[in-house]
């Protein structure tokens, strides 16, 4: 069998030949050239459709994978080839082999968090709350009740919980339960009374006490209000932060992602993350964007990596404003159903230094932004830091700077994004949650621009996909059906829901591979089925790309691949 050194030796060699001469779509081999000798693989992999999201070669029937990298794809018969006496050979038996789909923005510590902790996801109204939480606390006797996943938007109260809510229930103890999008918490009074939260306590910066008419403090408290109450959380120990961090991989490699590009990450999670990936157990890729207090210990380190590249930390997560269903995104006008503009969680003072070293350095920015002033601004202060430090005085000619969700965009902005270089790092199963509320919030004027996928690609700018779980559930599928049909998991669409924006399935299935790994800076090893690249790869139990749009959220995952290795498969 041919070692890996011998194969990255000679794939230039044979390489081409694999990918093109070999290829069903690309005929018979020419008579004047010679076969180059065809290895024995480590790993054969047939039996389904094979889509490759190469525009050279979209369309395949087998891939062979020798030390984790491609080294063929193309027709089952030339496949042959590559079969020896050790090679595994795995029959898709009718299945559908993609690259490795990677979710382009979520939280991994969360996702395993969820799992661990009171998950209030798909919580269907205030009464159900209540009784969620005198179950959790009657079970679990915990010192303070933490929770996360509610979202008021369908619930029959038509309003946020308040703390009179959870003091009907649990009294005795601090109560913190945060809304789905980690933008908003509900506490209960007893956490206020030991937060020192009372009618006249100032809202830092960025951050908001929501009151009653009454002047009295409901128990809601939004961005960085939150801060006020999170001090009463224990602190995690490392074997809880190491807990999540495996529960949460190993969950999304059984949804069918080989990564994630992971958001807000402290440095001491990072540590956290290349020591389990060093001993095995994370077994996908992970993309860092650190917490900005830790910005500058990345600015001296650079780019750094665990031993075999799967965990990778280049970026820092900035945040400009809040969330929509909050009222915290920072709007160009109030809302339309409340007298605010939403709120600003940073000044240009702070964030422009951070711009101009990561410049410097070659560290990517990834910012936060959700209200169409929010991304007005990223935009301003993105450009004004490109004017002043030139191109030749950049670690990157082209920063590949990222605006994290980029859901409210006024359309003279559209342009823009691809005039900066700058990826809209978005989530589609949020259109098709918050698209219900949105019109209340916004107006239907506003939503020209909302979740605007396919105009943004169409001005050529680059678009990922991702979920940003846990505040939704971080299912490959959902996300992919939300970009392709725009319709709710019922299979509703408003009449201002803007269809048009729904994109093909070949740009969807780019933004959750190929468009990623250009967004990670590892397009040239990862993101397609193309020879030369690494195994990273997912089958589905069902073809995504000719299903019927309402059985894509019904499909599986089979089989998840990270660098030749499996991570996942399904019994």
């Amino acid at each position: 069998m041919l070692s890996l050194n011998k194969f990255v030796a000679c794939a230039a060699l044979w390489g081409a030949v694999s990918n093109t001469v070999f290829s069903q779509d690309e005929g018979t081999q020419p008579t004047d050239q010679p076969l180059s000798p065809s290895p024995v693989a480590d790993m054969v992999i047939w039996g389904g459709p094979v889509y490759t999201a190469d525009d050279s070669n979209p369309k395949a029937e087998a891939i062979a994978i020798e030390g984790g990298i491609i080294v063929f794809v193309g027709s089952r018969q030339d496949a042959e080839r590559y079969v020896g006496d050790d090679t595994t050979i795995l029959s898709l038996d009718g299945a559908a082999l993609f690259p490795g789909f990677v979710d382009g923005h979520a939280h991994l510590h969360g996702i395993g968090e969820r799992e661990l902790t009171l998950n209030l996801e798909g919580t269907p109204s205030i009464s159900a709350l209540k009784e969620t939480v005198a179950l959790w606390r009657a079970n679990e006797q915990p010192a303070v009740l933490v929770g996360r996943g509610w979202i008021e938007t369908h619930w029959p109260e038509g309003r946020f919980p308040t703390r009179w809510d959870i003091d009907a229930v649990v009294a005795d103890i601090p109560v913190i339960l945060a809304r789905a999008d980690g933008h908003a918490i509900v506490i209960n009074s007893k956490a206020m009374e030991l937060a020192g939260i009372s009618g006249d306590t100032t809202a830092p910066y960025g951050g908001e006490i929501i009151k009653n008419a009454l002047g009295e403090p409901t128990g809601m408290l939004v961005d960085a209000a939150m801060s006020l109450a999170t001090q009463l959380i224990p602190a995690d120990t490392q074997d809880d932060i190491d807990r999540a961090l495996v529960t949460g991989a190993n969950v999304y490699a059984r949804y069918g992602w080989t990564g994630l590009h992971n958001m807000s990450v402290p440095l001491s999670r990072v540590d956290a993350l290349e020591r389990l990936a060093d001993a095995g157990d994370v077994k996908i890729r992970v993309y860092n964007a650190i917490e900005p207090e830790d910005a500058p210990s990345l600015f001296e380190s650079g780019m750094r990596q665990n031993a075999d590249g799967r965990i990778v930390t280049r970026a820092i997560k900035l945040y400009m404003d809040g969330a929509l269903g909050s009222r915290g995104a920072a709007l160009l006008e109030p809302y339309a159903d409340a007298a605010s503009s939403g709120l600003l969680l940073t000044t240009r003072e702070q964030t422009m230094p951070l711009l101009q070293q990561a410049l410097g350095s070659g560290i990517q920015i990834a910012m936060h932004a959700i209200g169409d002033r929010g991304n007005r601004l990223l935009l301003d202060w993105f450009e004004e830091a490109m004017n002043d430090i030139p191109t030749i005085e950049r670690a990157i000619a082209i920063p590949r700077w990222r605006d994290e969700h980029t859901q409210i965009v006024n359309p003279e902005d559209l342009p823009r994004y691809a005039a900066l270089g700058v990826i809209a790092s978005m989530q589609p199963s949020h259109a098709i949650g918050d698209l219900h509320f949105a019109p209340a919030r916004l107006g239907d004027e506003r939503l020209v621009g909302a979740y605007a996928w396919s105009s943004l690609i169409a001005s050529g700018a680059t678009v990922i996909g991702g979920s940003d779980a846990p505040v939704e559930r971080g299912d490959p599928m959902i996300e992919f059906y939300a970009a392709v049909h725009r319709h709710d998991l019922e299979g509703f669409q408003g009449e201002n829901w803007h269809a048009e924006e729904a994109v093909r399935r070949e740009e969807a299935l780019k933004m959750f591979t190929l468009w990623p790994a250009y967004a990670s800076f590892a397009e040239d090893r990862l993101g397609s089925i193309t020879v030369g690249k690494e195994a990273d790869l997912t089958a589905f139990d069902r073809d995504i790309m000719t299903i019927m749009p309402t059985d894509i959220p019904k499909t599986r995952a089979i089989m998840t691949i990270v660098k030749g290795q499996i991570a996942y498969k399904a019994d």
